[in-house]
C-alpha cells in the first residue's frame, strides 16, 4: 500500500501514521514532502516535534543570539531549528536525522544545500510537555553516543537548564545550572588561538544571557 493510501485510511491522522511502525528513508522523505510538520527519523522511527510555545521561542532566541555572538569570528557557527543534522560516525550504523532546537557546527565539511552531515560540539533542545521523553532518554543517549561534546536541555517551564558533558571516558557528566540565568558552558578557549578548535582548549567559561521572560 502506498503512503498517500495509508494514511488516508487512518483519516489524515500523522501522529497515528507514524506510530504504527518503522519507515525506510525514502518513504521518511515522501512524507517530509507531504507535511510542513517537523519529523525526525531515527534508526527507522519517526518521531514528530511539537509546535513551540511562545516562551519556547524567546527562550530559543535568546540561546541563539547569546551563542552566535559568542562564537563570532570563529570557525564555528551557530544555527536554529529547523535546520536538519544528519548524525553521521564511521562506527555507528544506521541513519539518524534530527532537528535540534540549536546546534553549534565547527567542522564546515559536512553542509550540503539541504543540511549537515556529522556531529555538531553542541546542542541545545528546549523540553515542551509532550517531548520530554524523547529529549531526555532518545536525544541524550544519541548524542553521546555519537560524541556531542555538550548537550544542553532547557525546561523552560521550571525555567532551568541542564548541561551534559562528555568526559574523558566519553560519558555525559550531568551538570544542573539553576535558577537562571546560564552561567556555565564548555567552550574554546577564546583567547590566543582564537576558537582553532581541540579538546585541549576546552574550558569552563562563563555566558550571561537569561532565560526569563
Amino acid at each position: 500500500m502506498v503512503l498517500t493510501e495509508r494514511i488516508g485510511d487512518l483519516g489524515g491522522d500523522w501522529h497515528a501514521f507514524i506510530s504504527q511502525g518503522t519507515f525506510s528513508l525514502e518513504e521518511y522523505w515522501k512524507i517530509r514532502e507531504n507535511n510542513d510538520a517537523l519529523f525526525e527519523y531515527i534508526d527507522r522511527f519517526i518521531y514528530i516535534s511539537p509546535s513551540p510555545s511562545t516562551k519556547h521561542q524567546r527562550v530559543s532566541g535568546k540561546i541563539y543570539r547569546g551563542l552566535g555572538n559568542f562564537f563570532e569570528g570563529s570557525p564555528c557557527e551557530a544555527f536554529s531549528a529547523p535546520f536538519d543534522i544528519e548524525l553521521k560516525n564511521e562506527n555507528i550504523e544506521g541513519t539518524k536525522i534530527v532537528i535540534p532546537d540549536i546546534s553549534v557546527i565547527c567542522d564546515p565539511n559536512g553542509f550540503t544545500d539541504a543540511r549537515y552531515a556529522g556531529v555538531p560540539i553542541l546542542i541545545v533542545e528546549i523540553l515542551s510537555p509532550s517531548n520530554q521523553s524523547h529529549e531526555l532518554v532518545t536525544k541524550l543517549n544519541l548524542y553521546m553516543n555519537y560524541g556531542v561534546k555538550e548537550y544542553w536541555i532547557v525546561n523552560p517551564m521550571l525555567d532551568t537548564i541542564t548541561v551534559y558533558a562528555l568526559n574523558e571516558d566519553e560519558m555525559y557528566e550531568q551538570h544542573d545550572l539553576k535558577p537562571l540565568p546560564i552561567k556555565m558552558g564548555r567552550f574554546p578557549d577564546p583567547k590566543g588561538s582564537r576558537f582553532h578548535y581541540d579538546k585541549s582548549q576546552w574550558r569552563v567559561c562563563t555566558l550571561c544571557f537569561s532565560l526569563s521572560g
